[in-house]
């Protein structure tokens, strides 16, 4: 399994960290040694929405090679979702086999086109701004149709997180994550504030 995580100026960090560190923890399981990841950018150096300064690993790869690819949210997606260069470079991940989003993130999804006909979710304020571009507009807290996964609004990102681990790996090993993380309140793949598609 190798993971894409998006970053870029005006990003909200608990968007991406939330989801990296349940994701992350694929590594430490069995078969874990096949799970790596790479932060990726336009750039050398992004700064979130409160002024942390991140340095990428990769500046512009072409997203095809990875089998997850997984864009935060923030204010800054409302102007990026407009942006042809970034989102041309969004593009390059239509053959990844996961596309996954937490708030706004969802988005840059939706410029790129990988939302067309299938159900999603984002954070509240931008329900409205993600409608154009999906099937259905899902107020729930993770929203999945197909292999396309997307998350509500900023905390979100941890259950959303724990969910593609559990999808991954089973519910016993998440359950596992859960105590590593001491993070309580995730109730699992069939719990009633998670959506999946009918196939």
């Amino acid at each position: 399994m190798k993971m894409a995580f998006i970053l870029f100026d005006g990003m909200t960090s608990l968007d991406w960290i939330g989801f990296f560190e349940a994701a992350t923890q694929l590594r430490l399981m069995e078969g874990g040694e096949n799970v790596s990841w790479d932060f990726c950018a336009v750039k050398e150096e992004v700064a979130d929405d409160r002024g942390i300064t991140y340095r990428v690993n990769k500046v512009r790869p072409d997203l095809s090679g990875y089998d997850l690819v997984f864009a935060p949210g923030g204010m800054a997606t409302r102007t990026l979702r407009h942006d042809d260069d970034f989102v041309g470079w969004i593009r390059t991940a239509e053959s990844a086999k996961w596309k996954i989003s937490v708030c706004t993130g969802a988005l840059l999804l939706g410029a790129a086109g990988f939302l067309q006909g299938k159900r999603a979710t984002t954070n509240a304020s931008a329900y409205d701004l993600l409608a154009p571009y999906c099937g259905e507009v899902v107020k729930a807290r993770v929203v999945r149709d197909g292999h396309v996964i997307t998350g509500g609004g900023v905390s979100s990102s941890i259950d959303l997180g724990l969910y593609v681990v559990e999808q991954l790996t089973g519910a016993e090993a998440v359950r596992n994550v859960q105590r590593r993380m001491d993070y309580p309140y995730y109730r699992g793949a069939q719990g009633s504030d998670i959506y999946t598609a009918e196939p």
